[in-house]
């Protein structure tokens, strides 16, 4: 497992159960970006993937 894993892990293992909406991701990542602006550029970058990650599913 990878150092950046971690997060991922805790995140799945603390909210594997929850469901949640996209409005509230979006939500949770603009405070985090607000907190720490240095993240800004890679919070967009995942952003930006999650909405364009189904539109490559075709190729």
């Amino acid at each position: 497992m990878y150092a950046t894993d971690r997060g991922i892990e805790e995140l799945e293992v603390r909210r594997g159960e929850q469901e949640v909406t996209l409005a509230w991701l979006a939500d949770r990542l603009r405070v985090f970006v607000d907190l720490n602006p240095e993240f800004e550029v890679p919070v967009e970058r995942l952003a930006t993937w999650l909405a364009r990650d189904d539109e490559d599913a075709d190729e």
